[in-house]
């Protein structure tokens, strides 16, 4: 855990706010995020968020977060002042770049410039060869990425934007909402880009609600009825069970548990296809069965 304090905020974009954090800081990869203490939520449990760096990660002298405003744990990000104190976790990175790329191509839309950005400075600061789309209404940091191309038309984007004309060698890195990462990825599986080419950084899933089911703890011999609009985590800790946990939205990992029996439906964006059989993000996922867990 660290304790940083606000040095300043600004405003980016309509509705973006951008927060500079001081104190005891690190180097960190570029695309790495933080995950901050956001007060608590609705049911007075604390709430952790994940917000993307900004910076190139080496030796800063500040750590600077760009959010949105949505609900939640934006609010109480958008509402911090010069001199507050937060509570953070130290950067961790899932979308780090490939030091052996012969070029970087950043593709962002929305608030998905934030990474975007890490990567794009880095890139500059080590004179690689780099190359920026982005889509976007506000354009967010449209001023700190000279070269960069930057619309609002998805059909500018796209004429724009030629997968196929790359040189050989070259990474491909996306960021922002699903539905158009989906579509960059499809796009570029489509004329031939190597899987291990192409990298996405994930912002998180809604926890799913679906029907109810049984969950069976193997160590403790408990067995806990999750229900419709409950999540297991939720179930998990109204019955005091302890499961480390932050993000609540997949993509952290700290909530990760092991099942031995059942027909899981995951909803995650941290576990590999293998792990699937054998782990669980109860903070998401659910079950069409009734699940055992290794608790």
């Amino acid at each position: 855990m660290n304790r940083l304090t606000v040095a300043d905020t600004r405003v980016i974009a309509d509705g973006v706010r951008g927060i500079r954090l001081v104190g005891e800081l690190r180097s960190y990869t570029p695309g790495s995020h933080l995950d901050v203490l956001c007060g608590t939520d609705e049911r007075g449990r604390p709430r952790w968020n994940s917000y993307s760096l900004t910076g190139d990660g080496f030796r800063p002298e500040h750590y600077e977060l760009s959010v949105r405003l949505g609900s939640g744990g934006s609010r109480w990000m958008h509402r911090l002042s010069p001199g507050d104190v937060v509570e953070t976790g130290h950067p961790r990175s899932g979308f780090a770049p490939v030091h052996t790329a012969r070029h970087h191509l950043l593709v962002a839309a929305g608030i998905g410039i934030t990474p975007i950005l890490s990567h794009f400075r880095a890139a500059e600061a080590w004179q690689r060869s780099v190359e920026v789309h982005y889509l976007s209404r506000d354009a967010a940091h449209a001023d700190e990425l000279p070269g960069a191309h930057i619309t609002d038309s998805r059909t500018e984007f796209w004429r724009v934007l030629d997968l196929t004309d790359q040189p050989l060698g070259a990474h491909l890195y996306v960021c922002g909402p699903t539905p158009f990462m989906d579509e960059v990825t499809a796009r570029a599986r489509d004329v031939g880009w190597p899987s291990a080419r192409v990298h996405v950084e994930h912002f998180g899933n809604t926890p799913a609600t679906g029907e109810p089911f049984t969950a069976h703890l193997r160590r403790s011999g408990t067995t806990l009825q999750v229900g419709e609009g409950e999540t297991l985590l939720d179930a998990l800790e109204s019955a005091d069970i302890t499961v480390p946990r932050r993000c609540r939205r997949g993509v952290c990992g700290e909530c990760v548990t092991a099942y031995t029996a059942g027909d899981p439906v995951h909803n995650d964006l941290y576990l590999q296809q293998s792990q699937h059989t054998t782990h669980i993000t109860p903070c998401v996922s659910r079950a069409r069965t009734t699940l055992t867990l290794d608790l």
